[in-house]
């Protein structure tokens, strides 16, 4: 969503370690701590230092990248793709050096664990920025984006949905948060982001608008369907949080915003119809209509649909009459597990 203000505030909410568990960093000499997220679209680095039971950021970066961009065609990370990324992490890797960073950890996610060059571009990254990326699973980004995020979840007693809308897949994860440290209680990774699932529909050119949102439903329904089958159902009142761009950006455009405001939409609680609302308005849009939105602008333009077919199929899933969204996830996740918080 842009650069982060060093300034900008981040709300974690209470401590959520156990009693007895210092506040403190395990390692004292350990001023700044860093975390880098490397997805299938952005490349996003926090870094922050620990205070009380949180952390203040000191710096920021982001930055669409779009690594994935063809992958489902070729089966590998273009040529463009590598040195738009490559140029991300130089950046990242100056503000790590500035910032005398002492412990940090980077990650990259689905295009990585998917491009048969994946292992090479890695290492050519760690040679030529000295950033080294740890290709995770699906299953550790869906912890880490619950370990960032779940301090937003509204109050409750059932089991909520904690979901993760990527560039290259969708994460959902089902927390009992009965105890201060969240419990998963199941997980499961889709195959599509808003770039794969775009790309898998560009074919369709003699397509409707509408028939073209239709099939990205459906073909997301199909991935999600082993989950939406394994899901409670006697739940009273689903409680539903989403991180990602997708529920970030029509935040702002449920709040109208002329420009991003983080401060305005972290944390912020939005009526499920009406984010259903915006993903049927924007579906009937073409690129360009959508492209002079402000929040969506041209980079997010030809992407920004795919996102609300994601979206729609997960409340489709998980009934909730309201959406809490959450801009923090994985680096926030990271940053805190370096900081010595339990694992969800």
């Amino acid at each position: 969503m842009g650069d982060v203000s060093p300034t900008t505030p981040y709300r974690h909410g209470p401590s959520h370690r156990p009693s007895g568990t210092p506040t403190r960093p395990r390692w004292p000499q350990a001023q700044h701590y860093a975390a880098l997220d490397l997805g299938t679209n952005n490349c996003r680095l926090l870094i922050a230092r620990p205070h009380g039971a949180g952390f203040t950021v000191i710096d920021a970066f982001s930055r669409i990248v779009r690594l994935g961009e063809g992958l489902a065609t070729t089966g590998r990370i273009s040529d463009a793709a590598i040195e738009r990324t490559l140029a991300a992490l130089t950046v990242c890797a100056i503000k790590l050096r500035r910032r005398n960073v002492a412990l940090s950890r980077a990650v990259a996610t689905e295009a990585c664990r998917r491009a048969a060059n994946g292992a090479e571009f890695i290492a050519r990254a760690a040679a030529e920025t000295g950033i080294v990326l740890d290709i995770i699973s699906a299953e550790e980004e869906a912890r880490l984006a619950v370990l960032g995020c779940h301090a937003l979840i509204e109050p409750g007693e059932d089991p909520a949905l904690v979901f993760d809308i990527g560039g290259g897949s969708t994460e959902l994860v089902l927390i009992d948060t009965s105890e201060p440290v969240p419990k998963v209680l199941d997980w499961h990774s889709a195959p599509w982001g808003v770039v794969s699932l775009t790309e898998a529909t560009a074919r369709d050119t003699g397509a409707s608008l509408v028939e073209v949102y239709a099939r990205m439903r459906a073909t997301v329904a199909e991935a999600m369907a082993p989950f939406a089958a394994r899901l409670p159902r006697d739940i009273e009142r689903p409680r539903l949080l989403g991180t990602s761009g997708t529920v970030t950006t029509l935040a702002s455009v449920h709040l109208k915003l002329g420009h991003y405001d983080r401060s305005a939409v972290d944390g912020l609680i939005v009526p499920a119809a009406a984010m259903r609302a915006i993903s049927s308005d924007l579906a009937a849009k073409t690129i360009a209509q959508r492209a002079e939105i402000p929040c969506i602008g041209a980079e997010r333009a030809d992407l920004v649909v795919a996102g609300c077919a994601i979206l729609e199929t997960i409340l489709d899933l998980w009934p909730a009459e309201r959406l809490g969204v959450a801009d923090r996830g994985i680096r926030e996740g990271i940053l805190r597990r370096l900081m010595g918080a339990p694992r969800p």
